[in-house]
């Protein structure tokens, strides 16, 4: 029987946690975790059953060598841990931003390149089932030829959450770098297509943030939020990043690269929305509508001239995704096995790697520079 596989988690809050119970669900042994502050890291480890928690993980790498490394830190992290990992001879699962800027994320993919790593970039929103619905219909032809796509949201979020490296491009933050990835991955894949050339705005609505002792998990940041900026005592520091995006791109179908498909995501990060968020797919024939920022469901369909009827989810896509409740968790569990599946040599899946993670960071800074139209690398 060949030796079972061993992955370090480095990160302890959301994504760490996530990657952990992925790579638990694909059958490979936690062996260790790393992350920043010790007593929540021990604390996080010993819930998870995780015998290993340290503040150090170059001797972590040492000591335990593992197989692979889950990377669940912030982007603007990425690159010295996966630097050492791929020295080491390991397999890196990475979620996005794959690093804080273009030309680090392209070292990550060539070095992991020429030492013949398998790598993973987890923009895995991908897999959730109305998305891979959406993939399904379009290539069979449902909606004819694409034309358009439209991804609108307004998730509102609090302008007053506490400091964080959300608020810090060179810390990996900003709605491009975290919330961005998942939008794009879904559109790319559900046209089966490449990012040709993008051309955008951002918007950056927050200069400072609240700094708050005790905030850890991403999820819990807005319970440590001042209710007004007027409260006494607040301490306040420099924020940089995005919080809103509009961003025109032009995806090119690999079936037929001459029928080049525009694609608009727009999200006014600290604004409601009155009507529901969506990603739309507007084809010659027909439309796909799917609700969600993420095309979390349901989904309609309309022809020309037609009306509006639900698609209801296929079981089969349903029952070919990991069974756990939670949809960000369950798409970090798909992709770590088809990760795992490409490791022992079952085969590459066409999940997303750090060539792809570079691609996007190219994307990400195309946008930011505001010059008009911006072609994107598709080859280092």
């Amino acid at each position: 029987m060949p030796k079972a596989l061993r992955v370090l988690v480095l990160g302890s809050g959301f994504a760490g946690q996530g990657h952990a119970e992925a790579f638990r669900n694909a059958g490979v042994e936690v062996i260790g975790m790393a992350s920043r502050t010790l007593s929540v890291t021990q604390q996080v480890a010993k819930d998870m059953n995780i015998p290993y928690a340290t503040t150090d993980w170059k001797t972590a790498l040492t000591q335990l060598q593992p197989d692979i490394v889950a990377v669940g830190t912030p982007g603007g992290v990425h690159l010295d841990p996966i630097m050492t990992a791929l020295e080491q001879s390991c397999h890196i699962y990475s979620d996005k931003p794959l690093a804080a800027t273009a030309r680090e994320a392209k070292m990550l993919y060539l070095k992991a390149r020429k030492g013949g790593a398998k790598t993973a970039y987890a923009a895995s929103m991908r897999y959730l089932p109305y998305a891979l619905l959406a993939k399904s219909l379009i290539a069979q032809g449902k909606i004819g030829d694409p034309l358009e796509v439209e991804c609108i949201s307004h998730p509102n979020v609090n302008p007053l959450i506490p400091f964080g490296w959300f608020h810090r491009l060179d810390q990996g933050g900003g709605r491009t770098n975290s919330n961005f990835p998942h939008k794009l991955s879904i559109v790319q894949q559900a046209l089966n297509g490449t990012i040709v050339s993008v051309n955008g705005q951002l918007r950056y609505d927050v200069q400072r943030a609240p700094i708050a002792a005790g905030v850890h998990d991403f999820r819990k940041r807005d319970q440590f939020a001042p209710k007004s900026a007027d409260e006494s005592g607040l301490e306040w520091t420099e924020a940089d990043s995005d919080s809103s995006y509009t961003v025109l791109a032009r995806i090119a179908p690999e079936n037929d690269p001459s029928k080049m498909v525009s694609v608009l995501f727009k999200q006014a990060g600290m604004h409601p929305g009155f009507q529901p968020d969506y990603i739309a797919f507007m084809g010659r024939e027909a439309t796909l509508h799917i609700n969600g920022a993420f095309a979390q469901g349901p989904m309609h369909i309309c022809a020309r001239n037609g009306k509006w009827e639900e698609i209801p989810l296929p079981q089969e896509i349903t029952d070919s995704l990991p069974n756990i409740e939670h949809p960000a968790i369950r798409c970090w569990t798909q992709l770590a096995h088809e990760f795992i599946a490409d490791i022992t040599g079952e085969g590459y899946s066409g999940y997303q790697t750090f060539k792809d993670g570079w691609i996007y960071q190219e994307v990400f800074e195309a946008i930011r520079s505001e010059i008009s139209w911006v072609d994107i690398p598709q080859e280092a």
